[in-house]
């Protein structure tokens, strides 16, 4: 009798153990996708986010979930990277959804806009305000969901073939500038248009355009921008706090097991939180590096930036009034940005105000 409990017992078991292999296998699947960056490999900052992210995803899956980055034109350019996402034709991209505001200026809000918020006050409405709920509601029409990718934190207002003194300066200047701020700078009498990175600097070299905005010191100095229009403007009033998103396919990713979706999730705030700390770490450095070697640096004049802030705000007014969907998302933005700068006053802006004094008056010490 104890013989035949020991057996049963064991076979039991053997069923058990039968049962729990197969469902353990099926919950770590053996998958493969691609990622298309929207930046070229020579910008180890932005296109250095999708490794680190595809990383992270191999190593803590044990090697089963594998993602391979490919850089803007290798499987598809930057103007086309929405689409592939959207049909299916890769996985996932990489990139800030202002590139396609063409397709719906909504899409530049969930990047950014000018006049809006730094990078903190960004992060608080997309991960406890509200703000990565709202983007993804509204990106489900294209066949996506997104994921926080990194911010590059405050942008510099780009290099210029000369000097932009007034707003009679801007009148016919062609300037490579992305998202709403080019329907900004149409409104102050500049003529927009946006080229990927790479086609920057020769467009700027053969006066094809006469200024350029990418991100900051760091990346415009291998970019090369300096030698061939030395007039460096700040700040990028368009661009506070540009966040880039990890667009994934609808249908992937509610295909993958929950513990790929939250893996994935901390693969990217790992690789955005590293990608705006490489830039608040290299800019300093790199921005004296710039002027060393000729960069003019130029504040916009109070003129500009006055003229621009109410441009802004007309568009914003404008777009509301047509787009349902930019009206929701907008007054999420305005009204956190509202709360936010009010705090910001109190606590952030004369503790940095009253530092970057003090620096001045010890030198640096």
């Amino acid at each position: 009798m104890e013989r035949r409990h020991v057996l049963k017992a064991g076979a039991l078991g053997l069923a058990a153990s039968a049962v729990a292999a197969p469902a353990i296998a099926q919950s770590s699947p053996e998958i493969r996708w691609r990622l298309s960056s929207t930046f070229p490999k020579s910008l180890d900052t932005l296109y250095g986010a999708s490794e680190t992210f595809a990383r992270i995803v191999s190593e803590t899956t044990d090697g089963k979930f594998q993602i391979q980055p490919f850089a803007a034109g290798e499987i598809v350019g930057m103007p086309q990277a929405l689409d592939a996402v959207s049909n299916g034709t890769v996985e996932m991209i990489h990139g800030p959804g202002y590139y396609y505001v063409g397709k719906d200026p909504t899409l530049a809000l969930m990047a950014d806009v000018p006049f809006m918020m730094n990078v903190r006050q960004r992060l608080a409405w997309m991960h406890v305000g509200g703000g990565q709920d709202l983007i993804n509601d509204y990106v489900a029409k294209f066949n996506v969901y997104t994921i926080p990718g990194g911010n590059t934190g405050t942008q510099m207002g780009g290099w210029f073939r000369k000097e932009i003194k007034t707003l009679q300066d801007l009148q016919g200047l062609k300037f490579r500038i992305a998202g709403l701020a080019g329907q900004v700078l149409a409104k102050l009498g500049a003529v927009p248009t946006q080229i990927p990175g790479g086609d920057i600097y020769p467009a700027l070299e053969r006066g094809t355009i006469d200024a350029a905005e990418w991100v900051g010191p760091y990346d415009d100095e291998k970019l090369g921008f300096a030698k061939v229009a030395p007039f460096y403007y700040y700040p990028g009033f368009w661009e506070g706090a540009p966040n880039v998103h990890f667009w994934i396919g609808k249908e992937k990713w509610e295909a993958l097991p929950k513990s790929y979706k939250e893996i994935a999730k901390v693969a990217a705030s790992h690789a955005g939180m590293e990608l705006t700390a490489k830039y608040d770490a290299r800019n300093p450095a790199a921005l004296r590096r710039l002027v060393a070697a000729g960069a003019q640096l130029r504040p916009f004049s109070q003129e500009i930036l006055d003229a621009a802030f109410k441009a802004s705000n007309e568009i914003y007014d404008d777009l509301s009034a047509k787009n349902p969907d930019f009206k929701k998302m907008y007054d999420s933005l305005r009204s956190f940005r509202n709360e936010e700068y009010l705090w910001f006053q109190v606590a952030e802006y004369t503790f940095d105000n009253y530092m970057i004094r003090s620096r001045v008056a010890t030198s640096g010490r």
